[in-house]
């Protein structure tokens, strides 16, 4: 397997004729783009901790995406410039899909819909859709959520997760739209919404910055395991080849699990905080022999659906 992709990004950068900017035999709209404006603009988030986030007034964006963005482009556009572009959940795919963004860098769930519009790299974190709540609140079930005020982000996969869970479990949610999780988060913590549906490690991510760490939890069943990965405009089979050769190689030297480590299981800024959620099997798994297959997959698998 690690043959496999070492002779898959061998061979992009050969095609690219030993640097990221010489034409590919089967052209790529993107790395044609990059080598036109000598730069390569990555689409990061705000407030998507661990896996893209600000850091202070000069925007410095960090995160276990981010840093999985720049090594990729370490050894597949090693001379470009990089920009990075703050996206929202509502404008990341059509921003990389009219070719705006390079390559998204944020916590993007991988489902068939999507790919109509983008395309995905292997999946490099498997995701689980929960409800964050005061630590002193009782609930511990989405059921006991049933006439609630709920927080979701814009654009987020949570959304249809509990439009399904609602009909299936006929139960009412009054669910309030942030434009992103700041301001989501800010509806639990002001005490208008009861609970904050979002990705577990997303949730664990804005609590461990927020005001209080001590004052949340992340509670309920989980609504649906998720595929995230790194996405990228459609059609440009080069552009992926080179990208999923790339992390194919860190998740075969051990760097994609000493990344996971760095952010996940370490104190993280700025708070220095850690969030403690161990590299799960299944996520294991894939470091082992990667896919980049979409969220419907694991629905069949497990039998859940979103």
């Amino acid at each position: 397997m690690r043959h496999m992709f070492s002779a898959m990004a061998t061979a992009c950068l050969l095609a690219l004729g030993g640097n990221a900017f010489a034409q590919e035999a089967e052209t790529s709209p993107t790395f044609d783009k990059i080598k036109s404006s000598g730069k390569v603009v990555l689409g990061v988030r705000e407030s998507s901790a661990p896996m893209a986030y600000a850091l202070g007034s000069m925007q410095k964006y960090v995160g276990y995406h981010v840093e999985l963005c720049e090594k990729v482009l370490d050894k597949i556009a090693p001379k470009a410039q990089r920009e990075y572009m703050a996206l929202t959940a509502q404008n990341t795919l059509p921003l990389v899909q009219n070719g705006t963004v390079d390559i998204g860098c944020g916590p993007t769930t991988n489902n068939l819909a999507r790919q109509k519009q983008v395309a995905f790299a292997v999946t490099t974190y498997v995701s689980e859709v929960r409800a964050a709540v005061r630590a002193d609140s009782p609930i511990k079930s989405f059921k006991e959520l049933d006439n609630q005020t709920l927080a979701a982000s814009a654009g987020t996969t949570a959304v249809q997760l509990l439009r399904k869970y609602s009909r299936d479990h006929s139960t009412k949610f009054d669910v309030q739209l942030g434009k992103d999780h700041f301001e989501s988060f800010l509806m639990l913590e002001s005490g208008r919404a009861q609970a904050f549906v979002l990705d577990a490690n997303l949730l664990a991510g804005v609590i461990a910055n927020s005001k209080n760490p001590t004052g949340y939890k992340i509670v309920g069943e989980v609504l649906g395991a998720e595929p995230i990965a790194l996405l990228f405009r459609h059609g440009d089979a080069p552009f992926k080849k080179a990208v999923d050769g790339a992390i194919g190689e860190l998740m075969q030297s051990g760097e994609m699990a000493k990344l996971y480590d760095k952010w996940f299981m370490q104190p993280i800024p700025p708070k220095n905080a850690s969030l403690n959620l161990p590299l799960s099997p299944m996520l294991k798994g894939l470091f082992q022999q990667p896919n980049d297959k979409p969220l419907e997959a694991y629905q069949d698998k497990d039998g859940s659906g979103a």
